[in-house]
């Protein structure tokens, strides 16, 4: 088996999704933390591995990927053995899919975004994407109801890719209590086992 190295930071979501499936999947990975704040993220070095500066990347051997939905699918199809994590099946194969843009579009756009302000200090309309966040879980709250997972009858990356910013949506002042079918899926993640959490933090106001 190649060798693993992830680059990441330890309050990244996207770094986060990787290292969830990493560990999901029972692979030995060795984990690089990035200096955001120091800029090591736009230095040659790193961006010799991602000319875009962003975390994550994984280098697997020879190969060096970044984006963390393109990770996630890179190692859901040469890694797991039962293709739970990424369905062969054309319909749900085309569901996780839609989900993984989900997590780039809506997620990205709002509890992420949301979080980045609070957290990051980012200067960004921060109750537009409040707002923003509210309105996509309460459409996924919605989907939830009756399933366990966001496509099919196990977990996919799909749960995986947009885990993290929903959990942590509350240090960006997006509180869950409207969704239970929400923190229901949460939690049925964090029971996974080997699931391992992202580090928290001491920002934001709602529960």
């Amino acid at each position: 088996m190649s060798t693993i190295t992830l680059y990441r930071h330890p309050l990244s979501g996207h770094s986060h999704r990787v290292e969830a499936l990493l560990s999901l999947l029972n692979l030995e990975a060795t984990i690089v933390d990035v200096d955001l704040a120091n800029g090591a993220h736009k230095q040659p070095e790193f961006l010799a591995k991602n000319r875009f500066g962003q975390v994550p990347v994984l280098e697997d051997g020879e190969i060096t990927l970044s984006d963390s939905n393109a990770i996630l699918v890179y190692l859901a199809r040469k890694y797991d053995r039962k293709g739970h994590w990424l369905p062969a099946d054309d319909t749900e194969y085309a569901e996780v899919q839609k989900f993984l843009s989900l997590a780039a579009g809506k997620i990205a756009y709002g509890p992420a975004a949301a979080r980045l302000v609070n957290v990051f200090g980012a200067g960004l309309d921060h109750q537009l994407a409040i707002t923003t966040a509210h309105a996509v879980l309460s459409v996924l709250d919605e989907h939830l109801l009756g399933r366990d997972w966001l496509v099919g009858a196990h977990p996919t990356i799909a749960d995986i890719a947009n885990y993290a910013y929903i959990a942590h949506a509350p240090e960006g002042d997006v509180s869950l209590q409207e969704y239970p079918q929400v923190r229901r899926w949460l939690t049925n993640i964090e029971a996974l086992p080997h699931f391992v959490a992202m580090q928290k933090t001491a920002v934001g106001l709602a529960a």
